[in-house]
């Protein structure tokens, strides 16, 4: 992508906090918006298609997508609804890259369809690669696309192991912030609220995935990410809580050296690896003054007060269609939480509940994912009643 000025990017769940970002970061490098995609925000996506003048934009909601086509009907952009007007819209953009940051499972058909094109995929959609990362692989494989993880500890991951080759690395090392509750009891967790556990220490994010760092399972959901995306054994990943949010994972090779890479905690410069890779350029994010920073501090996560972490590695060790149970699961169990209708230190116990018993597959197709996600929804839902 040497030059920028004439590449074209397709921002799917542009709507999102990762989606917006990404739209600032194609602004500062001035690459061209292409296509756009969101769910049900019609005004947001009417803001973005004046400011970005895309060719196609795509609405998951439809009545959204019909108020939307009224709002820009003075505009050049096409519209489309629906799930299946996202895979349309996709199939008919130029654009050679797809930043993917739509929520859930709703992102893996996206993400397969823009593989079969061979597109550059910068995904920030986790559940896709959780959930079906074998299939996804495949199609990148089979049509010689490529998939660049956003996420903040993925992509420094990915970044560190440019430093040797796969057989070299001996372990990766996957930091996390450790949450609001970093150093909570047992007892402590079970008088949390939603407020308490919508406060996180270092990141601006939805409500789900804020719980999820509550909880450690988004850090759960990134180890079996990391073994989907960069082919290790569940053994060689080593969670390790940093408070900081200054490293932002590292690798350890057989030489015991140890790559890491540091920044200051900022999406935008994912997403600028991601569009821009192999190249850097001109950063869009402040510098890392490790002067103001000071002291970096590591501990050992506490698997036995937060074991969701531990229920993920359990999950990937499994495999098949386990990591997809584990998902669907959580997101469930987070949803009664955030109605009030379980406690906190009820998610893992609900998630495990899921799991246990379930008719797993080692060999499965896409149907048998979204199969294997409405289940585990509602064994959640029978184990309340």
């Amino acid at each position: 992508m040497k030059n920028l000025k004439t590449a074209s990017v397709a921002v799917l769940g542009s709507s999102g906090s990762v989606g917006t970002q990404a739209l600032d970061v194609c602004e500062k490098l001035g690459l061209r918006v292409d296509a756009l995609t969101g769910g049900r925000n019609d005004q947001l996506l009417e803001e973005q298609i004046r400011r970005f003048r895309p060719r196609f934009c795509a609405m998951a909601d439809a009545d959204a997508a019909r108020a939307l086509r009224t709002r820009v009907r003075d505009t050049d952009t096409k519209i489309f609804e629906g799930e299946e007007g996202i895979l349309a819209l996709i199939g008919e953009t130029d654009a050679k890259t797809a930043v993917n940051s739509i929520l859930g499972l709703a992102g893996l058909a996206p993400t397969l369809a823009a593989a079969r094109r061979g597109m550059r995929i910068a995904t920030a959609n986790k559940e896709s690669i959780v959930a079906a990362g074998d299939l996804v692989n495949a199609a990148v494989r089979e049509n010689g696309a490529e998939l660049i993880p956003v996420d903040s500890e993925h992509s420094a991951i990915f970044q560190c192991l440019h430093c040797g080759t796969h057989g070299e690395v001996k372990r990766i090392l996957l930091t996390a912030s450790g949450g609001p509750f970093f150093g909570y009891t047992k007892e402590q967790l079970d008088r949390v609220t939603r407020a308490d556990a919508l406060r996180h220490p270092t990141w601006k994010m939805g409500a789900k995935i804020t719980v999820d760092s509550a909880t450690l399972m988004n850090k759960g959901l990134e180890v079996i990410e990391a073994v989907r995306l960069f082919g290790v054994a569940p053994a060689q990943i080593t969670v390790v809580v940093h408070r900081e949010s200054i490293i932002h994972s590292a690798v350890e090779y057989i030489d015991n050296a140890v790559i890491a890479e540091l920044s200051h905690p900022d999406m935008r410069e994912c997403v600028q690896y991601a569009l821009t890779y192999p190249h850097r350029v001109p950063a869009v994010i402040e510098p890392l003054d490790l002067l103001k920073v000071g002291t970096l501090t590591f501990k050992r996560p506490d698997t036995e007060a937060f074991p969701l972490l531990a229920l993920a590695f359990r999950a990937i060790e499994t495999g098949g269609l386990m990591p997809a149970v584990l998902s669907a699961a959580n997101e469930a169990a987070v949803s009664l939480f955030l109605a009030d209708k379980i406690r906190f230190a009820e998610i893992a116990a609900v998630v495990e509940r899921a799991m246990d018993g379930f008719n797993n597959k080692s060999d499965f197709t896409v149907e048998d994912v979204f199969s294997a996600d409405r289940e585990a929804r509602k064994r959640v839902l029978d184990a309340r009643g």
